[in-house]
């Protein structure tokens, strides 16, 4: 009987159409194992399996093609054939993370013949072959976050990646779509719900679907980041080489409107209709930072225990936080990590740059350890 080794090559769809952006030119790149598959005859629809690997390989070579109807003729002891085809089935849909993601159910049949035993499988599929086809495999967590990154920037509804070698939850995976939103203030025009699934429950290799759900449908995303980056430009144009980039930078922000705590939570809001709430704020210093070479992150945090925005920057003395929506923020626009904790905010401290002492904390100190007084004693 004439056997020809089919080279999988099929796993590569896997990576030809992405719902998010290509990785094939990125840095980080995790390349879907081949699923080597023997035919019978030739056909591709008739494959044949001398063990219980070759079963479950030809199983996922079925799936990668998308096809709902197989044969397997299977060269095996005929006693074990059943209970072979039944663990190879069970093991493609549930511990797969393709076949976990794709496959609702599989059924199948089994007739003996003479020198082997004919299988007739019948696959039922939860997603389409477009959604199969836009999986990306990444494996790192900068490789997840340019992903998201690209997904949010993109409005994409949703964004599926394979990733190897991944042990993180829900809650892990949430935490990358905020880096990748507030890092990308142009197209950070609300923040999605993001509703996220992971395949299977366990193993080196998992499949993790996000479905993402703007508050805004996409053509008024897209007109709020149109006008956001008209107005940037124009801000740019006004004022190329500010002296002091980041206090320029406020300046702007406090004469479009400022703080607006019942405001809107963009920097279009922000800088195009007359003033945002601490997440618009912090957006737009973000996106003015950018615009200037600024290193500036915006912190998601609290004060007095209700949920609150600003932004660190990098100054000439370091890092330092700015909080947009403080009303003395021009005459004492910088603070430490001591002097924010001492104002009742609170973040997370492992995400954030270390802001030491300001150069007026400092001078304060060291009048307070001369005099042998408490630093904030009058």
């Amino acid at each position: 009987m004439l056997k020809r080794s089919l080279p999988a090559a099929l796993a590569a769809l896997l990576l030809l159409n992405t719902g998010c952006s290509s990785l094939l030119n990125r840095e980080y790149v995790s390349v879907t194992p081949h699923v080597n598959a023997t035919t019978a005859e030739g056909d591709v629809s008739v494959l044949r399996a001398e063990s219980y690997q070759e079963l479950v390989n030809a199983l996922m070579f079925f799936i990668l093609q998308g096809a709902e109807t197989g044969s397997i003729r299977m060269y095996m002891d005929q006693d074990n054939v059943e209970i072979n085809l039944e663990n190879a089935c069970l093991e493609v849909v549930h511990e797969d993370p393709l076949g976990a993601y794709a496959v609702e159910h599989i059924t199948h049949s089994v007739t003996p013949v003479v020198t082997y035993s004919q299988a007739e499988v019948q696959i039922t599929y939860r997603r389409t072959k477009d959604q199969v086809a836009s999986i990306i495999s990444a494996t790192g967590t900068s490789a997840i976050r340019n992903e998201l990154k690209s997904a949010l920037s993109d409005f994409a509804p949703a964004c599926t990646l394979r990733i190897s070698y991944f042990d993180g939850n829900e809650d892990y995976i949430l935490s990358l779509v905020r880096e990748a939103y507030y890092s990308n203030p142009l197209t950070a025009q609300g923040f999605p719900n993001a509703q996220i699934s992971i395949y299977p429950n366990s193993g080196r290799q998992r499949i993790v679907e996000i479905a993402l759900h703007y508050p805004l449908e996409l053509p008024e995303l897209e007109l709020h980041r149109d006008r956001l980056a008209e107005e940037q430009d124009y801000l740019t144009a006004r004022d190329p080489r500010p002296q002091d980039p980041i206090l320029s930078s406020v300046r702007t922000i406090l004469d479009a409107g400022g703080y607006l705590p019942q405001g809107g939570s963009t920097a279009y809001h922000a800088l195009l209709e007359g003033g945002a709430n601490s997440e618009g704020l912090a957006l737009a210093m973000a996106l003015l930072c950018q615009l200037r070479h600024v290193s500036c992150q915006v912190v998601c945090g609290s004060l007095a225990q209700e949920t609150h925005f600003w932004n660190v920057v990098e100054t000439d003395s370091g890092w330092r936080h700015l909080d947009l929506s403080n009303p003395d923020v021009l005459d004492s626009p910088y603070a430490s990590d001591t002097a924010m904790r001492d104002a009742g905010y609170d973040w997370d401290s492992a995400s954030v740059p270390q802001c030491g002492p300001t150069e007026s904390e400092k001078i304060a100190i060291a009048a307070a350890n001369a005099l042998n007084l408490p630093a904030n004693s009058p």
